[in-house]
């Protein structure tokens, strides 16, 4: 389970305030990469709060509602869309969109917790945490703001293209994703950059 360890060895450092970033979405043929930032109060603890891949959707909304909706907490997210993430490549714009997520914040932390490996270019002094979103309170925290909006914004562009059916894969390369891909041919959401959707463009499918 997480803990505010982390935060506060930083805080020992001297890093008064500090951040904990996360993405969803790196690995979808579809939509947004979305990277959360947060920053919890010192003496943050929490009963439930994990990594978003262990909690259920039921969880994850519950947690999201309880996170964003605390004056004590202070998180920012943004979403990276395919026409970004193809121009620059999906690790360049999750690069990108945890920059944008860490200084959206206010103030701009001292410091960030990220999950994963370090970040190039990076303006703010960052630790890597690999499985950060288990080890790290405000990467969880992190961790569920970014899954449930991009989540979120799957189901709404499900309404606008049902063929596919964003609702139930957010995208991801399922079978039935891939076979609706094949059908209808890629949509706008759809990054051209990836293997599958590249070679439909290319009709090697």
């Amino acid at each position: 389970m997480p803990t505010i360890d982390h935060e506060n060895a930083l805080r020992a450092e001297g890093h008064r305030i500090v951040a904990g970033i996360d993405e969803a979405g790196r690995g979808p043929l579809a939509g947004p990469v979305c990277v959360a930032a947060v920053v919890l109060p010192d003496d943050f603890t929490h009963a439930v709060l994990n990594d978003s891949k262990q909690l259920s959707e039921v969880k994850r909304e519950r947690l999201y509602e309880e996170i964003t909706s605390d004056s004590r907490i202070r998180w920012h997210c943004v979403s990276i869309e395919p026409e970004e993430i193809d121009r620059i490549n999906i690790l360049q714009a999750t690069w990108e969109g945890m920059r944008r997520a860490a200084l959206g914040l206010q103030p701009v932390p001292d410091a960030a917790l990220i999950d994963g490996k370090p970040v190039k270019r990076f303006p703010l002094h960052q630790v890597a945490l690999v499985k950060g979103d288990s080890l790290s309170y405000s990467i969880a925290a992190a961790s569920i703001i970014a899954k449930v909006t991009r989540d979120r914004l799957m189901v709404a562009m499900a309404r606008q293209h049902p063929e596919y059916g964003f609702e139930i894969h957010k995208g991801y390369p399922t079978p039935a994703h891939l076979a609706a891909l094949r059908q209808y041919g890629p949509c706008p959401h759809h990054r051209r950059s990836f293997g599958p959707v590249a070679q439909l463009e290319l009709g090697l499918a």
